[in-house]
C-alpha cells in the first residue's frame, strides 16, 4: 500500500512503513556532471544552465524500529530547501518523536537540517545521531552544528542501528560515505545517500560521475555495484537526490540501467 503527495511519500510492507521526505531541491551548474575521463558531460552548458536536484528525507516505523530519520536535508543552508519540518508535520510524523538520525555522510544538504531555516532545534528528543565513523571529522568542521556533538555515535560497515537496519560501505563520493539495508518480512531497501546525483543521466551511463565525488573511479565502481545488486535481488532503491519520490527500483537494459520510481 502507498500514498503520496507532492511531498510526502509513504509504503508499507507488512508491519513496516517506509517514508520519503522532501526538503526542498537545488539547482547545481549542469558543468558539475562528469564523464569518465572527468570532463563536463555538458561541455557546451552555458553558465547559467543547471540540474534540478531533489532533496530526499527518510524516516522508518515498525516493530523494534521507531522515530528514526535517515539524512535531515539542508535546513537554512540554501534558500530552496529546510521544508522538512512542514513536510514531516504533513506526513504525521512529529518531529519531537525523532529520536535517532542516521546520516548518510555530512555534506551541508544532509546534516543542516538538524537545525530549521530559524535556527530551531527540529528533534528536541534526538538521542543519537549514527554517522560513518570516516564522516565524523567532517561533521566537526560545521561549527554550527557544535551542540550536536555529544550525541555522535560511529559506525562501521556491517554494523546494526536498529532492528533490521545495517550500515552498508558506499565508497566514492564523501569520506565514510554509508548506505542503510533495511529488510521488512516481504521487501529489501537500500538508502544509498549520494550514489547517484542525476538519475536521467546516470543509470543510462553508470560511467557519468558528479563532480563532488571525492573519488569518481570508486564511485563509479559503487554506482555499478549498487546497480547490478538491486537488480539481481529486487531490493527497492531510496537516494537523497532520486527524483521523487526518491524511492524505485533499479531494472537492468543491456549494458545500461533504467530507474522505475515507485507508484
Amino acid at each position: 500500500m502507498t500514498s503520496s503527495n507532492e511531498n510526502v511519500f509513504k509504503t508499507t510492507s507488512g508491519s513496516w512503513h517506509v517514508w520519503a521526505l522532501s526538503d526542498g531541491y537545488l539547482d547545481m551548474p549542469a558543468s558539475l556532471l562528469r564523464d569518465a575521463d572527468n570532463n563536463p558531460v555538458h561541455a557546451d552548458a552555458k553558465a547559467d544552465e543547471t540540474l534540478r536536484l531533489s532533496v530526499n528525507c527518510f524516516a522508518l516505523a515498525g516493530p523494534g524500529v521507531e522515530g528514526i530519520l535517515i539524512d535531515s536535508g539542508g535546513g537554512g543552508w540554501a534558500p530552496t530547501l529546510g521544508r522538512l519540518e512542514k513536510t514531516m508535520i504533513e506526513a504525521e510524523i512529529d518531529p519531537a518523536l525523532i529520536t535517532v538520525l542516521a546520516l548518510t555522510h555530512t555534506h551541508q544538504d544532509h546534516v543542516h537540517g538538524l537545525l530549521t531555516p530559524d535556527s530551531r532545534v527540529l528533534f528536541p528528543n534526538l538521542k543519537s545521531i549514527v554517522i560513518p565513523e570516516a564522516a565524523v571529522s567532517g561533521f566537526h568542521a560545521e561549527a554550527q552544528l557544535a551542540q550536536f556533538r555529544p550525541l555522535l555515535t560511529p559506525i562501521r560497515d556491517g554494523e546494526h542501528v536498529a532492528e533490521r537496519l545495517t550500515a552498508v560501505a558506499l565508497p566514492g563520493h564523501a569520506p565514510g560515505h554509508t548506505g542503510y539495508a533495511f529488510r521488512t518480512d516481504e521487501n529489501s531497501f537500500l538508502f544509498f545517500g549520494d550514489v547517484v546525483h542525476v538519475p536521467a543521466l546516470q543509470f543510462a551511463n553508470a560511467a557519468f560521475s558528479w563532480s563532488y565525488d571525492d573519488d569518481q573511479p570508486t564511485a563509479r565502481a559503487t554506482r555499478r555495484r549498487v546497480f547490478d545488486e538491486a537488480v539481481a535481488t529486487g531490493t527497492w532503491i531510496a537516494g537523497a537526490h532520486l527524483g521523487w519520490p526518491g524511492i524505485g527500483r533499479v531494472v537492468r537494459h543491456g549494458d545500461a540501467y533504467d530507474y522505475r520510481p515507485a507508484t
